[in-house]
């Protein structure tokens, strides 16, 4: 099995958990399926674990990727009770041992590695103080200014743009986008990372006017996939496709 190809030209394509069409979403394999394939960036979710530590996860417990078998709670856990877990690969199998479950910093190495931008989804809310904490990881890898930072939480969004004015802020959402939460972006200088089915030529090319910049997920389909190209939208944030240019 491979990707699915598209003619993307100058959309940004975005590996949703990395390429979890083929891996085990959220793992070192993933994200290095990705980084060695035509996608700009790799998107992630990142959580806090009970002792402190940022880690790359996007379910608050392991029950989901490991098959049902565990049910840990990451955020009420220490690191240490989840590190040398090995996680099933796709097939149910526990062959491989590296389909583990990364630290923030090993998912920013190899975006670092591969040249892609990071596109990191803070999950649920965290506190300025734990915002500066991951600002202050992704700096000490020397790769921030490739961070888009996405959020369903608003709050996380207003926070991660007053501490980083040049960096690319999106708002996910899968709601209705009305000229109130269009206004919203535009004062605050957030793009938009909407559920793809949501959008319309005439919804993207409003947002443009405003300069916010259209991403949309989770999009598995070619032939929707081209119509978003046609859209002009900005970023396709997928788990299987593959953009062409040309």
């Amino acid at each position: 099995m491979d990707t699915v190809k598209i003619k993307s030209n100058l959309v940004n394509m975005i590996a949703h958990r990395g390429l979890s069409g083929l891996e085990r979403e959220n793992t070192f394999p993933a994200f290095v399926a990705a980084g060695n394939r035509n996608y700009f960036g790799i998107e992630t979710d990142v959580r806090k674990t009970k002792d402190g530590k940022f880690i790359i996860i996007h379910d608050n417990n392991i029950d989901r990727v490991s098959l049902g078998e565990l049910k840990t709670n990451v955020e009420e856990n220490d690191f240490s009770s989840v590190e040398n877990i090995v996680l099933p690969d796709l097939d149910g199998s526990r062959s491989r041992r590296d389909i583990k479950i990364p630290l923030l910093t090993d998912y920013i190495k190899i975006c670092k590695k591969y040249c892609k931008k990071c596109v990191l989804e803070l999950k649920d809310s965290f506190s300025e103080e734990d915002i500066k904490a991951i600002i202050k990881k992704i700096s000490g890898e020397q790769y921030l200014e490739n961070v888009i930072f996405i959020s369903f939480v608003w709050e996380n969004c207003i926070t991660v743009r007053k501490l980083l004015p040049q960096n690319d802020v999106q708002w996910l959402t899968w709601d209705e986008i009305t000229d109130g939460v269009i206004k919203s972006l535009y004062e605050n200088k957030i793009d938009l990372d909407v559920a793809y089915k949501a959008l319309t030529k005439e919804l993207t090319n409003k947002l443009h006017s405003y300069k916010i910049k259209v991403n949309c997920w989770t999009c598995d389909d070619k032939d929707d996939a081209e119509k978003l190209v046609q859209m002009g939208v900005d970023f396709i944030t997928t788990n299987i496709l593959e953009g062409q240019r040309g």
